[in-house]
Order: structure tokens, then C-alpha cells, then sequence
């Protein structure tokens, strides 16, 4: 997503770029929860985009320009914690969108948005990443087509890994129990047992939520711990040590245990100095994980870069 601007084939009419939008897409919240494909089109109607600009597609086909940057531009907006998501395809204005639209700003564009912090979090993690490859998308002079189009996908999945930790948050606490189950299984531990993994709920599980059978007769499990707590509230050593206790009553020698926050550094020593082995994933780890067994997400589109076949010329 560079901000430019892009003429739609065979007409004068010009699709905005997803900045120009997102003011436009603050208002449109104002008037209460809005359906983003509504939204999109009402904007449409509103700029007097050309039947032509409207139908203009992405590369992929499947779907149109200017939607795809009223959904960036949305997507930008919830990342600074302007609008929240509220059920599928839909959301609504955050109070702090409110008081920003009250000060009336002629623009928002990503600048502005840096005045949060939780923007600012959002941009550092995928320049954290690759600071080298995003630099390319900042200013892309001098940087080779492959490093652009590599930290283009490097920002593409960071703004998909918020997206998903906000959707695991946003969800049922059984929901994240059996995520995490189904995560594993695709990671492969199981095997193909078809009862292999299972969430134990949140009743009578002394203390465990899940359980993973690595053999046929569950001679070797592995226990799961999930805790789903907000930004900022890391787990600490003592529910470390809750879970080692757990894993001592169910005669377990592994576990696992995860968060869609943080842990401790003292979390962290304590695990590594228990007697049985147990893992730490914290909320960034899990939307790696996540997007690279697709778990959650599923891919979209197919890129595929090509080069010289030298053996062909020989």
C-alpha cells in the first residue's frame, strides 16, 4: 500500500488511495455500526467514481480496487483504535474516533495516525521484522522490485496478525481453547488420530485446558494451558508454577502454555528451570503460528515470481 493513486483502465474517474479514505471512513461511522461493504459503496456514489473505476479489479480478480483500499483504510483506522470491529464485515466508532472526528481534521493519513501509540506499535512491529525490507515500502529508491515486494508482504501479514489476535480476543474463552488444540494438530502433533487433540473446557480440567494424544493410547500427552489476557497484562511466574502443579496431578512430563499477551521475563526463568518441560507462546508467536499452518487465515492469492531459465539457453 503506497498511497498512490490509481486511473482506472479507460476512463478519467480516479480510485483514491486507501489514506484519502480513511477520513471518509471515520465518518461514515459516526452514524452508528456500519457494514463495510455498505460503506464502500456509499463512498463510491459519494466521490462520483465512474462505473468503469468501480469495476476496476486487483490482479487477483476477486475483488475491486477501490474496495480493497476502503478496507485497508478501515483496517488502518482499528489499528489506532478509531473504530472496532463488532461481528463479521462490520464495525462501529471508538470514542477516541469520536473526539477525532469532533476536532474536525481536514486529513488522516498514516502520519496521523502515529500520534497513537497503538498505531505506532502496530508500524514498528513489521519494521521490526525487516527494517531493511520496510524501508523499501517508505522509500522505495534504490530498493530492488524484490525487496518492495517483500516487505509489502512482510506489512500484509503483520496487519493480518493484529487482525487475528483481535478476532481470538474478541472470541468465546472456548473458542481460544480449541483454537490452540487445532493449531497443534496442524502443526502435527497427534499425528492423524482423528480424537487425537481435545479442549477439556472450562470445568473440571484441574487446572489444564486441553490435552494432545501423541500416540494411539494417549500413552504420551501433551497438556495446554491458554490464557487469553488483553495488551499488557503479562504472565507471570506464579501462573507458571500453577500450571507445572497441574502437569504434576495429571502425571504429565510436557506442557504448553499460551497467551494471546506476554510473559514475564521471570515467567520465562521459571519455566526454564522447572523440572518438566514447558513451552511459553506468547500472542505474537500464536499469530505466526497461525498464518503459517492457516489456522484462522487462508490464502488468498498466488504470486509467482519467475526467473531465466539459464538451461533453456544453454
Amino acid at each position: 500500500m503506497t498511497g498512490i493513486a490509481m486511473t482506472a483502465p479507460d476512463s478519467g474517474a480516479t480510485v483514491p488511495d486507501y489514506q484519502s479514505l480513511m477520513l471518509p471512513v471515520l465518518k461514515a461511522a459516526a452514524v452508528g455500526e456500519q457494514r463495510i461493504g455498505a460503506v464502500a459503496q456509499r463512498l463510491a456514489d459519494d466521490l462520483g467514481l465512474s462505473d468503469v473505476a468501480r469495476a476496476a479489479l486487483l490482479a487477483s480478480g476477486r475483488q475491486t480496487i477501490f474496495t480493497n483500499r476502503v478496507h485497508w483504510a478501515k483496517t488502518y483506522l482499528a489499528k489506532a483504535g478509531l473504530v472496532e470491529a463488532t461481528k463479521r464485515g462490520h464495525f462501529r466508532l471508538t470514542p477516541r474516533g469520536a473526539d477525532v472526528l469532533a476536532s474536525n481534521p481536514d486529513r488522516i493519513d498514516n502520519r496521523f495516525l502515529s500520534r497513537f501509540d497503538e498505531f505506532r506499535q502496530f508500524t514498528n512491529r513489521a519494521n521490526e521484522a525487516d527494517a531493511i525490507a520496510s524501508a523499501a515500502i517508505d522509500d522505495p529508491i534504490g530498493q530492488t522490485p524484490d525487496e518492495i515486494m517483500r516487505a509489502a508482504h512482510r506489512r500484509i501479514d503483520a496487519a493480518l496478525a493484529e487482525d487475528l489476535l483481535d478476532r481470538v480476543c474478541a472470541a468465546p474463552p472456548d473458542f481460544f481453547e480449541r483454537l490452540i488444540v487445532n493449531l497443534l494438530l496442524a502443526m502435527g502433533y497427534g499425528g492423524s488420530a482423528a480424537d487425537a487433540g481435545r479442549a477439556l473446557g472450562r470445568s473440571g480440567d484441574d487446572g489444564v485446558d486441553g490435552v494432545i494424544d501423541q500416540d494411539a493410547l494417549g500413552l504420551d500427552r501433551v497438556y495446554i494451558q491458554a490464557k487469553r489476557y488483553t495488551a499488557g497484562n503479562s504472565v507471570g511466574s506464579g501462573a507458571i508454577r500453577d500450571f507445572f502443579g497441574s502437569l504434576d496431578r495429571h502425571k504429565a512430563a510436557k506442557g504448553i502454555f499460551v497467551t494471546t499477551s506476554t510473559f514475564t521475563e521471570s515467567a520465562h526463568e521459571t519455566a526454564d528451570y522447572l523440572s518438566k518441560r514447558i513451552v511459553l507462546i506468547d500472542g505474537e508467536q500464536l499469530t505466526r503460528l497461525m498464518i503459517r499452518y492457516n489456522v484462522g487465515c487462508r490464502v488468498e492469492e498466488i504470486l509467482h515470481v519467475k526467473k531465466i531459465d539459464e538451461d533453456f539457453f544453454e
